[in-house]
């Protein structure tokens, strides 16, 4: 049989029906030990088929911050998922670059996110679900009201065998169940082939993909494929083989089972390095979809980040489709600030270093032209400018330009290079080279001086580390207090919660609830070191005079203090408090936490050295 091609001008061979791809199921699951013999590196093999590059028509993003990234780092707040949901819709543009972006649906806050986000009523990114393989699962879409959902279908003998425990034909089934039960509610189907770059392509993988063709084609509802590259294994080398070969990948699903190319999308991860590459080849062979996360945020090595994608797009594409790349900047800064995410200084578009030299002769031509070393206008694109590298040869005025752009003060703000402590961060740079120095001053060192003599335009550490804790205490006790455990206003029933509140955060010294009337409820929740030093505390203590008590009644928001010491402990400690409200809305009590302040210091410069908390 033959099929017209549009777009090559000529006819394309088609498998007749007698020829389509039938499931293999085997008794043994096939692990591949040739290419992936697990006690040593994997191979890449070849069998030097050359395919040429046959882009998709339409190239997009989709995102999965929210889900494969969140997977990654600490769970996101619903503030915080508002406010990057809002940085990928400017990155989106109104041509939708960023087309969709997915969402769990599990919990309380998972569907508060997903509200939030759906009433800011963007078309761009439009939010989608993600789902297991469960039937009643799909409930959850249609209660969001969502249109389409992920539904994980793992396609690997690894996981159908060792960790699904099932037989291929099995795993087929319930996939295919799945699906159908999906279309009948009708829902769009996103199937994710996990572990694709690992399977038995066209035993199993194209098998598949057929019947979910079929699927559509009946049912006239879209059903779309991710493939997944989950332990990164994917390669983009000309002649490599299957099942690694991405562009084999894709064309394999175009080719030999008919899926079109909008209705692929390509998900990688960075374990070889390879994520950026492989998304972009996937694009460049048929495959319309690159998904991806901000920073790259992913399980183990991190997804293909967003902001790479974004590059790599308007590189291909010629023009930026309406993206608002300066988004990029605000995302990053966003997450540094806000997030305390330590964006290592060379990672590109948004480290702190990543548009600045100290080769000596790379500053010369700086200082020349700065498009000699410059990737591109980052001042215009990404409100980055160029970085001065300073040495004996800099002069006051380069000092200045530099504590200018790094404190980014515009207008009258700007420090001039008059200015005493400008002129004492030079005087101390002439220092280093009356020594004998020779090599370029490093912004680290620049930093210090600058807040050593301009202390007033910087945050402390000690600040940066109140505002953390004020920000993790209002986000902790937030979510404590909509459990149904601390709604009950039980006693019997809210202390092991806080119990285990206090376990899982040691930084807590004290947790308890009062009435409506101020008056503490709960029995002494402390850590076994400090219990005699709460003896004079017992239930029944008024406490209805206390700002922690008084404010939340009063505006039914969650407080916090200023920094105080205990009267019980002596510590340095900040109280945070929240209302406690029924089913009717109304405020029955207030949760309060004293937080220890040295001890979440400490846990903060653990995080910092990659340590672990250990009491």
């Amino acid at each position: 049989m033959a099929r017209w091609n549009p777009k090559k001008g000529v006819l394309d061979h088609e498998h007749s029906h007698f020829w389509r791809h039938r499931l293999v199921d085997v008794e043994e699951p096939n692990l591949m030990r040739d290419i992936f013999p697990y006690v040593e590196v994997p191979r890449i093999d070849f069998d030097h088929k050359l395919l040429p590059i046959d882009p998709a028509e339409d190239i997009f993003i989709t995102d999965t911050t929210f889900r494969d990234g969140q997977q990654a780092r600490p769970p996101y707040t619903v503030e915080q998922i508002e406010t990057i949901f809002d940085y990928l819709h400017r990155l989106s543009g109104p041509n939708g670059v960023i087309r969709q972006s997915e969402f769990f649906l599990y919990t309380d806050k998972d569907r508060k996110a997903l509200d939030a986000c759906l009433s800011k009523g963007y078309t761009y990114p439009e939010i989608t679900g993600w789902v297991r393989a469960v039937a009643s699962d799909l409930q959850l879409v249609v209660d969001a009201g969502l249109k389409e959902t992920g539904i994980l279908t793992s396609v690997s003998d690894y996981h159908i065998f060792l960790k699904l425990k099932i037989s291929r034909k099995e795993a087929l089934e319930k996939y295919l169940a799945i699906v159908k039960a999906a279309l009948e509610k009708g829902i769009r189907p996103r199937c994710h082939f996990e572990d694709v770059t690992r399977a038995d392509i066209y035993g199993f993988c194209i098998p598949f993909a057929l019947e979910l063709m079929k699927l559509r084609e009946e049912s006239g509802i879209d059903v779309k494929i991710r493939l997944c590259d989950t332990m990164g294994f994917g390669v983009t080398y000309p002649g490599a083989a299957l099942p690694r070969s991405v562009p084999k990948l894709v064309r394999a699903f175009i080719d030999e089972a008919g899926v079109p190319g909008h209705l692929l999308e390509w998900h990688g991860h960075n374990d070889f390095h390879k994520v950026l590459v492989n998304a972009a080849t996937a694009w460049l062979y048929g495959c319309s979809g690159a998904n991806g996360t901000l920073l790259g945020f992913g399980e183990r090595t991190g997804n293909a980040p967003i902001e790479g994608l974004i590059m790599e797009y308007i590189s291909l594409k010629g023009n930026k489709d309406g993206v608002d790349t300066t988004a990029i900047t605000d995302a990053a800064e966003y997450f540094a600030r806000e997030l305390g995410y330590r964006i290592p200084p060379n990672y590109p578009f948004v480290g702190e270093d990543f548009n600045a030299t100290r080769a000596g002769i790379h500053a010369d031509g700086l200082v020349k032209d700065e498009e000699i070393y410059n990737i591109f206008d980052t001042r215009l694109l990404l409100r980055r400018p160029v970085s001065i590298i300073i040495t004996d040869k800099s002069g006051v005025a380069s000092v200045a330009y530099w504590v200018n752009n790094r404190l980014r003060l515009k207008g009258e703000q700007r420090l001039d290079k008059r200015h005493p402590g400008i002129v004492k961060i030079h005087k101390r740079i002439m220092e280093e080279y009356a020594k004998g120095r020779n090599t370029s001053i490093s912004n680290e060192e620049l930093e210090h001086w600058a807040r050593r003599y301009l202390p007033e335009y910087f945050v402390s550490e000690f600040d940066k580390l109140k505002d953390r804790a004020r920000s993790l205490a209002a986000h902790l006790v937030a979510e404590v207090v909509e459990s149904a455990a601390i709604k009950s206003m039980d006693p019997e029933i809210q202390e092991p919660v806080l119990q285990t509140l206090l376990e899982l955060n040691p930084f807590i010294q004290y947790v308890y609830v009062t009435d409506a009337e101020g008056r503490k409820i709960t029995r002494n929740i402390t850590h076994i070191v400090d219990r005699a030093k709460y003896d004079q505390a017992h239930v029944g203590e008024d406490l209805s005079d206390r700002p922690w008590f008084i404010e939340p009644m009063k505006n039914g928001k969650v407080h916090v203090t200023d920094f105080y010491t205990s009267r019980y402990t002596g510590a340095l400690c900040i109280t945070v408090s929240a209302p406690i409200r029924n089913d009717l809305e109304e405020i029955v009590g207030i949760l309060g936490i004293d937080i220890r302040f040295e001890d979440l210091a400490k846990m903060e410069e653990m995080e910092k050295n990659g340590s672990s908390w250990a009491q």
